[in-house]
């Protein structure tokens, strides 16, 4: 069920992203900076809000625990609003196949001509969009996101779990 977006825009955006290190894998840095470019781009702009009616702005703490994805979120002072636990097992398969496109297409850019390149990203874009709307459909009793919040915080997933 769709709420009603907020009169004011700071009440349903997620003004601060953070990792949980502990809980993460090491990162390689080209792994590290796509982390940090995927976190700003989450930042930058989204429309996030908590189902639980609790107004933000939010900060969003993102850790792991086996296989699956916590998020932690908070007010800005640190108040504890929300904690829910988003298992990835459903995200397998799109993950493993986004991450065959996503090498080939960076391996293309060396190769293949424009076109042929263009084909590569349609089925990039095409795997991004698939994992972003499952993202939004696992989370929508918890919080609602639009297509490109999830985008963008699909994009952090893979992140996480990229491997190079």
């Amino acid at each position: 069920m769709a709420r009603t977006k907020p009169a004011d825009p700071t009440e349903s955006r997620l003004v601060k992203v953070i990792l949980d290190d502990p809980t993460l894998a090491p990162a390689s840095a080209p792994i590290e900076h796509e982390r940090k470019a995927a976190i700003q781009n989450l930042v930058e702009e989204n429309y996030f809000v908590l189902a639980n009616g609790t107004k933000g702005p939010y900060e969003l703490c993102l850790g792991i625990i086996e296989t699956r994805l916590v998020f932690d979120v908070r007010s800005p002072t640190d108040e504890p609003l929300a904690e829910f636990v988003l298992p990835l097992e459903p995200f397998r398969k799109i993950m493993r196949d986004y991450f065959v496109v996503y090498d080939s297409y960076f391996r293309a850019i060396k190769t293949l001509t424009a076109s042929q390149i263009e084909t590569i990203d349609v089925g990039r874009r095409s795997l991004h969009d698939e994992g972003a709307e499952a993202l939004r459909e696992r989370l929508s009793d918890r919080v609602e996101i639009d297509l490109n919040t999830a985008r963008r915080l699909f994009s952090l997933i893979c992140a996480l779990y990229q491997r190079r």
